[in-house]
């Protein structure tokens, strides 16, 4: 049976539009997923000195520090109780403002911001690619474009982490920033700047690949269901929501060795402690096979998945009501021009 042709709203748009699309949907993923987050976060999370704890959604990385106890959000540092979620979303709310969901936002965007621009733009670019200039076909190319997109914006980004991390470790000013990476570099080497890519590369690659290629699969179907030639924006943001609970459940594992990695160079950073050399994702995940069985792997399950899913689809159907938006400015503009 053939795949119904679905039009591609990449079609008829710029590569720097793309980029507009997808970093206007970063943001707004960013800012949906803090918000939600601080919630979440602290219906469950006790504060304690020193620690730092982590989310990923997916798309994006956010990391809270406490330093020394003191330079933790508001909402961490009260030892308010909640019932809940939604009982944590209206006391903070109440008690700490409206602005106190979106702490650590500005160092969340540093990262998020450009790495999106480049991985959903890379992935579209080299989709048609393979599918138009290179003439491949079949459902394959969805996932090789989307594990070699993701594995372009890691590799690029992946220095920004460690400045993420200083920045929200220990509070440091622009140019004290620069003088504590001259420092790492020339201590540890270039290297040390991609220190963890191997890491996010085993958890983010695996899950943009599985996640493109069920997002195409699952908005082709979509589209044969209702008769339309081009996805709406509920058919983006079902398929993307589908889409990233499928690949959070598959690459769970990685993101529970990334997780305890990227805590403990927190700490680290926190603590001024020099951070030693990592030792290997396999090792990581045999010692947490050895201390928990397969349980610790896929420790987190339902929240991984709750996280994920919003935050796919709020992502993926801002970018493409972002492409068609301006796919329809370019051909008025045509129009007018003839």
């Amino acid at each position: 049976m053939g795949e119904r042709p679905v039009v591609t709203p990449s079609a008829g748009i710029t590569p720097v539009q793309q980029m507009l699309a997808s970093g206007t949907g970063a943001l707004l993923t960013s800012v949906f997923a803090l918000a939600a987050d601080s919630a979440s976060w602290s219906g469950v999370i006790r504060p304690s000195k020193w620690k730092c704890f982590l989310y990923c959604n997916g798309l994006m990385d956010h990391i809270y520090v406490c330093q020394y106890g003191a330079s933790c959000t508001s909402w961490y540092k009260t030892p308010t109780h909640f019932s809940g979620t939604l009982d944590a979303f209206v006391k903070i709310t109440r008690n700490e403002g409206v602005r106190s969901l979106w702490s650590g936002l500005p160092p969340t965007l540093v990262m998020a911001v450009p790495a999106t621009v480049i991985y959903f733009t890379c992935y579209d670019q080299l989709r048609d690619l393979l599918r138009y200039g290179m003439g491949f076909q079949g459902n394959y190319i969805p996932l090789v474009a989307g594990g070699l997109a993701r594995l372009g914006a890691v590799s690029v980004i992946s220095p920004l982490e460690l400045v993420r991390t200083k920045m929200q470790s220990r509070k440091l000013t622009y140019s004290e920033l620069r003088v504590c990476i001259r420092s790492s570099v020339a201590q540890d080497g270039w290297l040390s700047l991609w220190r963890g890519w191997g890491s996010t590369v085993l958890r983010d690659v695996p899950f943009s690949a599985l996640y493109w290629f069920n997002y195409e699969l699952v908005k082709a179907q979509l589209c044969d269901q209702y008769n339309v030639s081009q996805a709406t924006f509920s058919i983006s943001f079902t398929a993307g929501a589908i889409s990233g609970a499928v690949a959070a459940i598959v690459t769970l594992p990685f993101d529970v060795v990334k997780t305890r990695r990227q805590i403990q160079l927190g700490e680290m950073e926190t603590l001024g402690v020099p951070v030693k050399n990592h030792t290997s994702t396999w090792h990581i995940m045999r010692g947490i096979w050895a201390e928990s069985g397969y349980r610790g792997l896929f420790a987190g399950f339902l929240p991984r998945v709750i996280k994920v899913a919003p935050a796919c689809a709020v992502m993926i159907s801002t970018y493409e009501f972002g492409k068609i938006f301006f796919q329809k400015m370019n051909l008025d503009r045509e129009q007018q021009a003839c």
